[in-house]
């Protein structure tokens, strides 16, 4: 979604929903994958297009007609020892639940607009939600030593260098993992993506697009 045909957290614009509707017109099935949580992926889409199947937190998430079908949870102790590196390090974070969220990150911070902006959710302390489905670390001073500190646990992690973030998954997830969940088959799908994050997708894809927004970044 983001940087791919959502630009800057605005909803999509309409040349990209005419030729989306084209393509359902035409017998294509749309799937939206993204490291936003659904929560984060309606407002950016038009109503109609709600009921589509998405894979939200790299692939933590899974959603079908409008419900969630499945997610994928760090383990406990995996989720204490990023919270020990978070306390040590005194980090900012957004961490999200299957819906709800917690964040500590300053108010004017760009990530903070595309956060649940609709108010579906609930921003609540970290001790309320009941699991974690992924972790932002916003702001952080020393990045070498908190990476090398977190290449030590099973998690996944993207970084996302112009943005000044981490962002973590539980091990083994992915947003190719969270399509199979979909029923989606290997070598039978076109993916379009522009991050890293978007590597699995495009290792079990027929054809992969990466597109490349100058000027939005």
């Amino acid at each position: 979604m983001d940087g791919t045909i959502c630009f800057q957290g605005k909803v999509l614009s309409h040349a990209i929903i005419e030729a989306l509707d084209a393509l359902a017109h035409y017998g294509h099935d749309i799937i939206f994958a993204s490291a936003r949580p659904i929560r984060d992926l309606l407002p950016v889409l038009p109503p109609h297009m709600h009921a589509y199947p998405m894979v939200g937190g790299n692939g933590a998430l899974v959603a079908k007609d409008k419900h969630i079908i499945s997610t994928v949870h760090f383990k406990e102790e995996v989720m204490n020892k990023i919270l020990s590196i978070i306390h040590s390090h005194q980090l900012a974070y957004l961490i999200d639940g299957p819906w709800d969220y917690a964040y500590t990150g300053r108010e004017d911070h760009p990530i903070r607009k595309n956060i649940d902006p609709e108010k579906r959710a609930n921003l609540v302390p970290l001790a309320s939600l009941t699991s974690t489905v992924k972790i932002v670390l916003l702001d952080m001073p020393d990045r070498k030593t908190i990476m090398n500190e977190l290449s030590m646990l099973p998690v996944v992690v993207h970084e996302h260098g112009d943005e000044g973030i981490l962002d973590i998954s539980p091990q083994g997830i992915d947003k190719w993992n969270g399509l199979v969940k979909l029923g989606i088959q290997e070598r039978s799908y076109i993916a379009f993506g522009n991050d890293a994050n978007d590597i699995s997708m495009f290792q079990h894809a027929l054809t992969s697009v990466i597109v490349f927004a100058v000027g939005h970044r």
